[in-house]
Order: structure tokens, then sequence, then C-alpha cells
């Protein structure tokens, strides 16, 4: 299973303005699966909506098979679960991966075995798998986001989305650290100041937090073709299903990239992202006041 393309932009803008006016309309376009699976569920969605009990992180982790250094990469995943934990509010994190990383005795962390030996990038695979398993945690509903194993999230965040109770959030803003240099960038929306910025959420994946209804066939179903995806295609696909993303109020997700066994660096792209850290740079004496915010990368 390889990631799924992405839509060209302007197709996303005719179907969400067809939409608008008619999901049958919509439909006649000649979708994506993924596209389709939005207008089911925005076809499923209707009264009022319930609230979210609890954030549901999905956590996808390289096999040992394709790393350098296992124990580095438990060791960034431990960092990673820290930053979960430290969170106030309910939430849970599934882990899938082939062999059972070292974790704390906490019952909100669970292991999701990876069983497929199909060779290759296996990352949306498990994806697939992750959001299979929701049917598995129970009925009341929840925001879903996708994590990365090496990314950290700030302190506040998960009771900041079950306090708003919005469709979904998306980090717009979100810091990007060089691990080579220890510098450190702030990713946001552009401005007239800084036209050629990039948003957080075009730069990393753990960006997307998605309501997800338990009573809904279709909610799972969508995340799964959802996560088939580029990030980049996230916002536009939740706007499809009717869960529009709200921004969070503060620069809520730590970025670490050069650490050595990236998946960007895999595929030979995080160059442009180095350059970005060190255009967008915040000075140390800004990073020093966030900082305590994150475990230490």
């Amino acid at each position: 299973m390889a990631q799924v393309p992405a839509t060209p932009k302007w197709k996303r803008a005719l179907r969400l303005a067809a939409a608008a006016v008619s999901p049958a309309l919509a439909r006649g376009l000649a979708p994506a699966a993924s596209e389709t699976a939005a207008l089911d569920l925005r076809a499923a969605t209707g009264g009022p909506r319930r609230a979210a009990q609890e954030v549901i992180f999905l956590v996808p982790l390289v096999g040992p098979h394709h790393v350098g250094d296992w124990q580095a990469v438990t060791g960034r995943l431990a960092r990673t679960v820290e930053s979960l934990r430290r969170q106030e509010g309910a939430w849970r994190a599934v882990i899938c991966c082939q062999e059972r990383p070292p974790l704390p005795d906490d019952p909100r962390l669970i292991w999701l075995p990876f069983t497929d030996p199909t060779p290759g990038n296996d990352k949306w695979r498990k994806l697939a798998a992750l959001c299979d398993h929701l049917a598995e945690l129970g009925p009341e509903p929840a925001y879903v986001m996708s994590f990365d194993a090496d990314d950290l999230l700030r302190d506040g965040t998960v009771a900041e989305m079950l306090a708003r109770q919005e469709s979904g959030y998306l980090v717009e803003s979100g810091f990007v650290m060089d691990h080579a240099t220890g510098g450190v960038a702030l990713a946001g929306p552009r401005s007239l100041t800084m036209p050629l910025r990039k948003p957080f959420w075009k730069l990393c994946g753990s960006c997307a937090a998605v309501f997800h209804d338990p009573a809904l066939p279709q909610s799972a179903a969508f995340l799964r073709a959802m996560t088939a995806h580029e990030h980049r295609m996230f916002p536009y696909l939740a706007q499809l299903a009717g869960r529009r993303l709200r921004p969070l109020a503060r620069p809520s997700v730590l970025y670490v990239l050069n650490h050595g066994e990236n998946f960007g660096a895999r595929r030979g792209r995080v160059g442009f992202k180095t350059r970005f850290v060190q255009r967008y740079a915040v000075t140390a004496e800004d990073w020093a006041r966030v900082a305590p915010d994150f475990p230490t990368p």
C-alpha cells in the first residue's frame, strides 16, 4: 500500500464548491476514494454533535528492520510519549509496530502489533491498521490525530481541544528544530512580513485532529482514507467531510528533523526544511521561553 497521490488543487476547489451546493453534485465529478469517503461522512452527519471525551493519537512506528539504530528510535518515541503523558485531559495513544517498543506502564498507551510482511515502506499500511483498530477503543466520540513517533506535543494541547469542542483542529503554527544544529524555526501562516513562510501543517504530518464518532461507520472509514494521503490533503478532506479544522491557539507541536532516522530523510526530502529552519529561526531567548512546554528533544 503506497501513499495515495494528492488531488490537484483546482479539483479540490471545484469539489468543495460543488459539495457546498449538493454532495450529489460533488459525487458526479469522479472523486477519488478519499473524497468519496469524505462525502459519505458529510451525508451521514446530522443533528447535534456529541462532545468528544478524549484525544486518540495514532502513532505508526518504523520497524527495527528499517532503521540503523533501533535504540535511538525508541529513545525518541519515549520523548514523544513523555509529551503525551504531560497532558492534562483524557487521551490514549495506539502505537503500531512489528516489535513492541519499551513503553511506560500506563494503560493509556496501547501497542498494536503489525504483522503484514509486505516489503517496502509500511507507514500507510500501519496508519490503515490504526484506523481499523478505532472500533476496539469504545463507543465514545474523540478527536483522532495521527502523530509521528518523533514529534512532541506542547503542554496544554489536549486540554485546549477538549475545552473548545470544535469539529477538528489544525496545527497552523508549530516549531521545527534542526537536531544537527539546534536551530529552531517557527512555522505558521504567511504574512506581509513573511510572505513565503509555510504553515506547520504543510511541513509535518502531526498536524490535524479530526472529530470521530464511532456511532458513524463512515467516520473511521474517512479517517482511514484521509491518512492514506500526505498531510497537505488533511484540511481539504476534513472540510469536504464537514469536519472543518480550526487553528489551535498556540504553536502546539515540535517537529525535530535531521536526527538520523526521519522518515523524510529516508526519502531525501528534508533539505528544504533545513533551509526553512535557517530562514525562519527564532531567537535563543524566544525559544528559551517556550522550550519548557516540551520535553527535551
